[in-house]
């Protein structure tokens, strides 16, 4: 009895422990190389929400696009993203932590305001297949596959200079937040105020990029295990290929994530719309949802890294995918405002589970070196390849039944992948340092 009672104290007392780790979140502000990692990723995603967010009811309610048209678009886009992925990945792993690709990004960013007015939209209305196709390059050069460029850009920084990559994410979510609250705003107003500001953030980048040196040592208490990043050969690439878990990781991702994002990005945006009698109103109160939603992820992106090294990063994509399943089930089930709002709000939860995930078990399974490939070739390009393969007919359905016979169809499917997951990934934990997960600065 004694010992039983020794033993729920310490398990009591470790929980305590974990406890106060997630209240002291590290935000280590005094390190520039954080500060203007989280600006990097404040202005991306703010310029990426500002535009990204309404594509779909700008697509659909202003332009008068058809649900097959709008598939195609997606399509398209994906398609041209996944070609710019497998290019990135090689480079930016080749490149470490220099900015050559990151350069690109801002100058897109910058060019979005004019390409989207000026060349996009009216293409779009006037001979809709050149339309699509300069827009999936332009879109796909800077942010379908650009996402995942500066994430991964970004982790890499974490790891070199000591500090834990969810807590900088998170001013992503928070940039995503305020550009989709400003948005929501702007695009009930005329949606090329929103392009313009797209570009502000642009420069905004730029500026970050000018001034951020990254070629600098790495703090002493980082401890460099593998080669610098131009060590890596044609060999090293082709490894990861070969490994049975990379492909289990891949089939994963493309029957969970790949379902979701066309679920949360296709479908889900035309979907909330239809459920308001006033279509000027939509956006707006979209763009309030959305925005409450992305600061809710934020504070998900600082604590959910402390939750995935306690359960691991299996155990946390499992968690990730039955909340995409909930979400999208109950989608399906119901029709009122209220419910399908609070809903969403699962979104926020989701996001930071998976997208975490993949980075912490991508360092545990794979050659750390590579988590720019693995990222962008594992993670982005096999949902990449689910929503190719699947905007276009979902699209059509769209068109003939309507949502709710969809919805049901990719939570089953959902599930099912959760089953193959739970069977057939690593358990593998990649173990940081207690004193990186700390600080509070």
């Amino acid at each position: 009895e004694m010992q039983r009672s020794l033993v729920g104290s310490e398990m009591c007392i470790r929980d305590r422990i974990w406890i106060g780790k997630i209240m002291k979140i590290n935000m280590p502000f005094s390190n520039d190389k954080y500060r203007y990692s989280s600006g990097y990723l404040l202005f991306f995603f703010a310029a990426w929400s500002l535009w990204w967010s309404f594509y779909a009811i700008w697509l659909k309610n202003k332009l008068g696009l058809s649900g097959t048209e709008l598939g195609m678009l997606y399509a398209v886009n994906q398609f041209f993203s996944m070609l710019f992925m497998l290019v990135y990945g090689f480079l930016q792993d080749k490149l470490g932590t220099r900015k050559h690709l990151i350069w690109l990004m801002g100058i897109v960013i910058t060019l979005s305001g004019p390409f989207l007015i000026y060349v996009y939209e009216p293409l779009l209305t006037s001979n809709f297949k050149l339309g699509m196709a300069l827009g999936a390059i332009f879109f796909g050069l800077g942010y379908l596959a650009g996402c995942g460029l500066v994430e991964s850009f970004v982790e890499k920084v974490s790891r070199k200079f000591d500090f834990e990559f969810g807590t900088a994410r998170l001013w992503g979510s928070l940039g995503y937040a305020a550009g989709t609250f400003v948005g929501g705003i702007f695009f009930s107003i005329n949606p090329h105020i929103n392009f313009w500001c797209v570009s502000i953030m642009g420069v905004l980048f730029l500026l970050i990029n000018v001034l951020f040196k990254t070629n600098s040592p790495a703090p002493s208490s980082v401890k460099m295990l593998s080669p610098e990043p131009d060590a890596l050969t044609r060999k090293d690439f082709l490894t990861i290929f070969k490994d049975t878990q990379f492909w289990f990781f891949v089939i994963f991702v493309v029957g969970t994530w790949s379902f979701y994002s066309i679920y949360d990005q296709q479908m889900f945006p035309v979907f909330y719309a239809s459920l308001f009698d006033d279509p000027e109103l939509a956006p707006r109160v979209y763009g309030y949802l959305n925005s409450v939603q992305v600061f809710m992820e934020a504070v998900g992106m600082a604590l959910v890294p402390f939750l995935i090294n306690r359960i691991g990063p299996k155990s946390a994509l499992l968690l990730g995918g039955t909340i995409m399943t909930c979400r999208i089930l109950g989608s399906a089930l119901f029709t009122d405002i209220y419910i399908i709002s609070l809903i969403k709000m699962l979104h926020a939860l989701e996001v930071p589970l998976f997208v975490i995930s993949v980075f912490k078990f991508s360092v545990a399974n794979f050659d750390k070196r590579l988590s720019s490939t693995i990222y962008l070739i594992g993670f982005n390009i096999a949902s990449s390849i689910g929503i190719i393969v699947l905007s276009l007919p979902v699209g059509k359905l769209f068109d003939k039944v309507g949502y709710q016979e969809i919805f049901l169809i990719m939570a089953s499917i959902v599930v099912i992948t959760l089953i193959f997951g739970y069977f057939s990934l690593s358990k593998k934990h990649h173990q940081q340092k207690v004193e990186n997960e700390l600080v509070t600065e």
